[in-house]
């Protein structure tokens, strides 16, 4: 059975998640977050995608990025791949696969959803435990977005250039959302649309996605989508780039 192709919206941010193989590890020391980030500023560029968030965990990694084109993230995260897959593998004398499958999309409706989706990749290590305040881990753009680190890997979104337009004002404006968790809701949209590779949005945006590509882009309501022999939910679109 061939794979469903991924949505090709042009212009509206993607939020990406890819996870370490069987939920395992993928970045062992320091050394190996530097890589990854050092290329991730190299290939952005090359392949016109312009990156407002992330964060690297120790077994999965967060990108909010736009696109320049239909196919700038998919070739993105293979390079990525082709660079520090083989990193790993020659450093760790390993072998084999580091991340599952293909990386996860959803495409957002910035309006909506797209501070809340920085705040949500930046708060990751605070809801992991693994910090008290996203300020304490190094491994995200947040302190670029809060306290003005430079950082060449951002290219921040209009839509955030838009909670002030003096660069201090704006970056208080911005640490001061982090003093309350996400709603559970939002939580709740954020990783399902994530999960299921689906327009993170009302349903205008989510109607305004199916038109453009004329497919269903939610699972269909009044029961279960059925199961195809391989597992796979008939009902669940893969968008994204």
């Amino acid at each position: 059975m061939p794979r469903r192709p991924r949505l090709n919206l042009t212009g509206l941010p993607l939020h990406i998640i890819q996870r370490g193989n069987n939920r395992s590890a993928c970045f062992f020391a320091e050394a190996d977050f530097r890589f990854y980030l050092h290329w991730l500023r190299l290939l952005s560029a090359k392949h016109r995608c312009s990156v407002h968030a992330y964060v690297l965990m120790s077994n999965h990694i967060h990108l909010l990025l736009t696109p320049a084109d239909p196919t700038g993230a998919s070739r993105l995260m293979q390079a990525m791949g082709r660079r520090y897959v083989p990193y790993v593998n020659q450093f760790y004398q390993r072998s084999g696969t580091l991340f599952e499958g293909r990386f996860k999309a959803s495409v957002v409706n910035a309006e909506e959803y797209l501070v809340n989706c920085y705040r949500y990749i930046e708060l990751n290590p605070v809801r992991a435990g693994m910090v008290a305040h996203s300020a304490d881990y190094r491994w995200s753009s947040y302190r670029h977005h809060a306290l003005g680190e430079p950082n060449a890997i951002i290219q921040d979104h209009s839509l955030f250039d838009a909670l002030d337009c003096d660069p201090i004002r704006r970056r208080e404006a911005y640490n001061a959302l982090f003093c309350t968790e996400l709603s559970a809701n939002t939580l709740d949209a954020i990783r399902t649309a994530t999960k299921r590779g689906q327009a993170m949005g009302n349903d205008r945006f989510r109607d305004m996605i199916e038109s453009a590509r004329g497919r269903t882009t939610q699972p269909k309501r009044g029961g279960r989508p059925r199961r195809d022999p391989r597992g796979v939910d008939r009902g669940q679109s893969d968008l994204g780039i």
